[in-house]
């Protein structure tokens, strides 16, 4: 039973497939080989953006702080939330990659809105050679609370960035989950409501390990390859980070891991709508639940061997009623009857 992250479950068995195809014989390295420019085009189609720039990297963070550090200048500020991960879970990344740009915090929560942006980014008076200049927005979705952006949402924000000839960055390491939870196709959750650069997950949607940069505008894509080379996050071996894209993408399946992922939460959720002293932080709207339940169903569940993010504590010692708050999260391979059993124990079943 564990719901502790998608980072935790396993890769999906198409995408070691994929890697195994792909050890085969000699190839060309650093992203020269064939299966990598399969995968541009790919994506590229995925997208409805034939002109785009597509850059392979490892990790999240490499995605966000070099996608950032592309679209900033170091005298720059970029505009993200209190809850951003290039904010509170990046030790930092997206200021070195940057060359030390500030982060300026927009609103309280994970979702920042049109008026509360407009008010950041006038914060920083132009022409004051004293203050920090106005950079890029970044955004999450889905956001480090669980919620969605509305199309409409986006659209909002990147027409108040565009007013101040700002670029917009989407982190979308939940990318998938985000989309189907919409209904929406790529290009409408990008380019179409105005960003300029995301990133695009594979690692929690159930991969090895592989991310895509990919800028909207191809002029911005020589200074990336540089940044990336520079920063160490170019593979030699390349074709593997390209053989997990291609297998994540064949066939759809990044799309069935997302709707799987969030079908399961979904179940998680309704169970623990039956749960006396479960109450909801958010409305689940993709593969994350944050909610709270008493101390003493914390300690039942974990006796249990259920694993999850507890975001209070102590665990130990405390009033048995008082409210802890959780993080659970989904990803494609967990299974309903591991669900079930967390929803009895929760329950005193």
């Amino acid at each position: 039973m564990s719901f502790k992250s998608d980072n935790c479950g396993p890769a999906h068995p198409a995408i070691m497939q994929a890697l195994n195809d792909a050890n085969q014989g000699f190839v060309n390295s650093y992203g020269n080989d064939d299966l990598t420019a399969q995968v541009e085009a790919k994506l590229r189609e995925v997208f409805e953006a034939p002109e785009a720039s597509i850059h392979l990297v490892a990790t999240g963070t490499a995605a966000n702080s070099l996608a950032l550090s592309t679209l900033t200048q170091p005298w720059q500020t970029i505009f993200c939330t209190p809850l951003a991960h290039i904010h509170t879970d990046e030790c930092h990344a997206p200021e070195f990659y940057t060359g030390g740009a500030k982060l300026s915090l927009v609103g309280d929560g994970d979702k920042m809105t049109p008026d509360a942006l407009q008010a950041a980014i006038e914060g920083w008076p132009l022409g004051d050679v004293h203050c920090s200049q106005r950079g890029p927005v970044a955004l999450t979705q889905v956001t480090e609370m669980g919620r969605l952006y509305s199309l409409d949402e986006l659209a909002a924000l990147t027409a108040t960035a565009a007013r101040y000839d700002l670029p917009v960055h989407l982190d979308g390491a939940r990318f998938a989950n985000a989309l189907v939870a919409l209904g929406c196709t790529p290009a409408e959750m990008t380019w179409k409501a105005g960003i300029d650069a995301v990133s695009f997950g594979g690692t929690k949607n159930g991969c090895l390990g592989v991310e895509a940069v990919i800028f909207f505008n191809p002029a911005k894509a020589w200074e990336f390859e540089l940044r990336r080379k520079r920063a160490a996050h170019l593979f030699s071996k390349h074709r593997f980070l390209a053989a997990q894209m291609w297998g994540y993408l064949t066939d759809d399946l990044w799309l069935t891991m997302a709707r799987t992922a969030n079908a399961k939460a979904a179940r998680l959720a309704e169970g623990l709508r039956s749960v006396p002293d479960c109450h909801f932080l958010a409305e689940p709207q993709a593969n994350m639940i944050f909610a709270t339940l008493p101390r003493a169903t914390h300690q039942r569940l974990m006796a249990g061997g259920a694993q999850y993010g507890l975001n209070q504590g102590p665990l130990d010692t405390g009033p048995a009623d008082e409210p802890l708050s959780m993080r659970l999260v989904c990803d494609w391979s967990i299974s309903d009857e591991a669900i079930d059993h967390f929803v009895a124990l929760a329950k005193g079943d």
